[in-house]
Parts: C-alpha cells; sequence; structure tokens
C-alpha cells in the first residue's frame, strides 16, 4: 500500500484527483488479493505500479520522489509476495531464518539507494517539500525500529 499510496500523493499534488482514487481502490484490492492469496494479481499489480510512476515521472514530469517510492513501494510489495511463496516450502527453520535475514537485507539496502536517489532526484528539480520530509523521517523511525528489533533477536 505504500507504493500506490505514494503514487496517488503524488498525482493529488499534481491535480489528478479522479485518478487518485482510482489508484487508492487499485491499492485497496491488491492487499485483498494478498490476503486472498491470489498470487497472480502481483503481477498486474507490479507492472500497474511501474506504469503509473514512468507515466508520472518521465510524461507529466510529476515530482520524482513520489514516483520513485511508488515504484519501490510496488516493488518491495511484489518481492515480499513473491518471497513468502519461496519460504513456506522451506522445511528447517534454521535455513528459513537465514534466508529471511539475507532477504530482508538484500530489499532494506534496495529500499534505501532508491528513497535516497529519490530524495537527490527531489534536491536537484528543487521540490523537496515537507511532505517529503515527514515521509522520510517516518521511514527513518520505522527502520530503526526494524532495525533496533533485527540486532536483540540476534542477541538470542
Amino acid at each position: 500500500m505504500f507504493g500506490v499510496g505514494s503514487l496517488a500523493f503524488g498525482y493529488h499534488l499534481a491535480g489528478f484527483t479522479p485518478l487518485v482514487r482510482g489508484l487508492i481502490s487499485f491499492g485497496t484490492l491488491w492487499l485483498i488479493a494478498v490476503w486472498q492469496r491470489w498470487r497472480w494479481f502481483a503481477y498486474i499489480g507490479i507492472a500497474c505500479n511501474f506504469l503509473f510512476a514512468a507515466l508520472g515521472l518521465w510524461l507529466l514530469n510529476f515530482p520524482p520522489g513520489w514516483m520513485f517510492a511508488g515504484a519501490i513501494g510496488g516493488l518491495l510489495a511484489f518481492d515480499l509476495t513473491r518471497f513468502w511463496e519461496r519460504v513456506r516450502f522451506v522445511s528447517s527453520e534454521a535455513e528459513r531464518g537465514g534466508l529471511q535475514r539475507r532477504h530482508l537485507v538484500r530489499i532494506s539496502l534496495l529500499a534505501i539507494i532508491g528513497i535516497a536517489a529519490a530524495s537527490l532526484a527531489m534536491l536537484v528539480k528543487k521540490q523537496f517539500t515537507s511532505e517529503w520530509a515527514w515521509l522520510l523521517a517516518i521511514v527513518a523511525v520505522f527502520g530503526s525500529m526494524q532495525f533496533a528489533v533485527w540486532i536483540r533477536g540476534r542477541g538470542k
């Protein structure tokens, strides 16, 4: 929902309100699809997510941060859906834990690099807003909390 929410906010800032409602509805449908285990919907979700991010970024010249965040969020949702498919068939609990840790480190690095690139693009285009600063602060707080939980869990 982070990805679709970021896209919706970017489109809202540009005044595309009817499309915002459609994006939020699509995000809700994607959440329902995950809940219902419609694994095929993840492919539709990532394709639409990238399409709207690319449309907003290259053709409509929307704020790049929100489009990058939308693409990254969609990629993370897709990746975690596919990863859950793989990890549920691993029999060893130790192997599952190691696989999950390595995967979370990789996607965390991807998210950090993506958000940093989006922030740099926002600075270069002079579109760095207080909303973007709030998003970065919220992501930093949740990321720090997750990192602390991860470090604490490794000590056991």
